[in-house]
């Protein structure tokens, strides 16, 4: 499978600040600019903005981003599961994982996550993927939110709902350990009834279906 990736860039102006969101971006060009300290949910912001890096000189990673001038303050990634995990299993190339998306603390109240994923979405080729994210409890911010689990989960399947994902159910140990855990997929319009079926598989690994 060619992954096909489409460039996209928008200007988004606020009382008080000009951000330009653009993507998917190459290696390359994220090593022009810098990198929000306040980016750091999954790592020091000095590894993660290399590992955002890496992604994206995958055959078929993806990374949008979102900028002030020359400073990331934002990003969304996509690409293939881990392998340590099921999604990975049988390497099926039409799977494909939001692995996060991050807006720095201070640059929260602007609603940028939601345009990010919008913009992240505008690409055609994006119809041929059945896009799943995992959430999990733990990655998110709940201290600085205010908001508890459930109201924070509300919150993150409302985001993930307004570009076309839905909540789907699974035997997953990692999702099925909190209640709070949430899988959710977008399945693109060019996905097949065999790819849907591969993808229940997934879900529900050891089970019998009948």
């Amino acid at each position: 499978m060619h992954h096909t990736k489409t460039y996209y860039k928008e200007e988004y102006e606020t009382e008080n600040h000009s951000f330009i969101l653009e993507g998917p971006l190459t290696a390359k060009e994220l090593s022009a600019f810098t990198f929000d300290d306040g980016l750091d949910a999954f790592r020091p912001p000095i590894e993660q903005f290399e590992a955002i890096k890496e992604i994206a000189e995958l055959e078929e990673g993806r990374i949008l981003i979102i900028r002030e001038g020359n400073h990331i303050i934002g990003y969304v990634t996509y690409l293939h599961p881990d392998p340590m995990e099921r999604w990975s299993d049988g390497n099926l190339p039409y799977i494909m994982e939001l692995g996060a998306i991050e807006i720095s603390l201070d640059y929260r109240s602007f609603g940028l996550g939601k345009r990010l994923l919008s913009l992240s979405m505008q690409d055609a080729f994006m119809e041929n993927y059945i896009i799943i994210t995992t959430e999990y409890y733990w990655h998110w911010d709940l201290k600085n939110s205010g908001l508890d689990v459930y109201e924070y989960k509300d919150l993150m399947i409302r985001l993930m709902a307004s570009v076309g994902f839905e909540v789907f159910q699974t035997n997953d140990p990692e999702i099925t350990g909190h209640p709070a855990n949430t899988l959710m997929a977008r399945i693109g319009r060019n996905i097949k009834e065999e790819q849907m079926i591969a993808f229940d598989k997934l879900r529900f690994k050891n089970r019998f279906f009948f």
